[in-house]
């Protein structure tokens, strides 16, 4: 009986040995099978190559932006590159220089953030930066840099640059953020790439000067409501009153970011005031100086117009409207300005006694 007893108890531990080893396996094999489904999933991501590309792209891009100094190669007149010349302070150069030849925005110097490089990004068209950093012209990009960390607790959070083109109707995106230093701080730069297009369409009528006195010119401020700058091809002014109509189509220029352009009769006469470009218009029999007087005092319509890419039709971005039903009555040197809102409706614009040429308030230049 003993004996049949110890019998038992032994197969009963060997039952459950194998009962345990069994799970053991069983466990294993559960974790293994785990491992092997999350590291299928991995690899195949969204199972979109599209997608792939566009992750892919965007952190090859970050590391162009963060990576180095950047370089510049000026454009020769008959429309090459000048490589003899190639430079990597791509930020000494001018908004018209950079946008005709070709630049990459490096951002590092000795190895933190540049600030001379910073400030000149708004000298740099949206398209000449995606293009430096090697994007596909499907896809474009959007930039936020802003201090992470500081000894000086009021700058943190304090967005140093932002801008891009609107991503609202982007198909794809893809984020990549990278921290570096700048001065003791501690400084996140954060690129968005997707596939919503690179055209930019953040330029606004913000003043028409149409009675000047004393001779002067008549002239329009545009000002362009982003950190990149934009170029004027594409855009066109177009200018009916009621016994004219004219439009002038533009091939080149740029205006550089948050900065404000001066369109006017006379460039010699004309007063800059912060206007970081004067573009003259004389020539084009749009507007008129001294004596010749183009724009109609009692009513006009001046209308900013850009054409998309791949279509014919120029779509209206800002107008400005004086006389008829619009109550707007210009005196002598007075002149029609922007407040804010609507810049395709007249009753975001009043008429002011003293002109600010080149000068937009600070309440209307985020207002687009």
């Amino acid at each position: 009986m003993e004996e049949s007893g110890h019998t038992c108890i032994r197969s009963d531990e060997g039952g459950l040995t194998a009962v345990i080893e069994f799970l053991s396996a069983f466990t294993l094999f559960l974790m293994i099978l785990t491992a092997f489904m999350s590291l299928a999933q991995l690899e195949m991501g969204s199972n979109d190559t599209e997608i792939d590309q566009v992750d892919q792209a965007t952190v090859f891009a970050l590391d162009r932006l963060v990576g180095d100094s950047g370089w510049f190669v000026p454009a020769l007149e008959n429309g090459g590159l000048d490589h003899a010349n190639s430079t990597s302070d791509w930020s000494d150069a001018s908004a018209e220089d950079l946008q005709k030849g070709r630049v990459q925005t490096g951002l590092i110097l000795a190895g933190e953030l540049d600030t001379n490089r910073l400030k000149a990004l708004s000298n740099v068209t949206l398209e000449s930066f995606s293009e430096g950093l090697g994007l596909a012209e499907d896809l474009s990009a959007y930039l936020h840099i802003s201090v992470q960390s500081s000894t000086n607790i009021t700058r943190v959070g304090l967005v140093l640059f932002e801008g891009g083109s609107d991503i609202n109707s982007a198909r794809m995106a893809s984020t990549a953020s990278s921290i570096v230093r700048m001065s003791g701080e501690l400084v996140t730069v954060t690129l968005q790439v997707h596939d919503a297009g690179r055209q930019s369409e953040n330029l606004v009528i913000t003043e028409v000067m149409a009675r000047p006195i004393g001779g002067g010119p008549e002239w329009i401020e545009i000002y362009n409501d982003n950190s990149f700058a934009t170029s004027l091809y594409g855009w066109s002014l177009n200018i009916t009153s009621p016994s004219s109509s004219n439009n002038v189509l533009f091939q080149t220029g740029v205006i550089s970011g948050y900065s404000t352009a001066l369109f006017t009769g006379s460039i010699s006469s004309q007063v800059q005031g912060n206007a970081t470009q004067i573009i003259d218009l004389g020539t084009f029999g749009i507007l008129g100086t001294g004596s010749m007087n183009l724009l109609d005092d009692g009513s006009s319509v001046i209308e900013l117009r850009f054409t998309r890419p791949g279509q014919t039709k120029p779509l209206p971005n800002s107008r400005a409207e004086w006389g008829g039903q619009t109550g707007l009555l210009l005196g002598v040197n007075s002149a029609l300005v922007w407040e804010g809102g609507s810049p395709l409706n007249s009753a975001s614009w009043s008429v002011a006694l003293a002109a600010t040429p080149g000068d937009v308030p600070s309440s209307v230049t985020n207002a687009s």
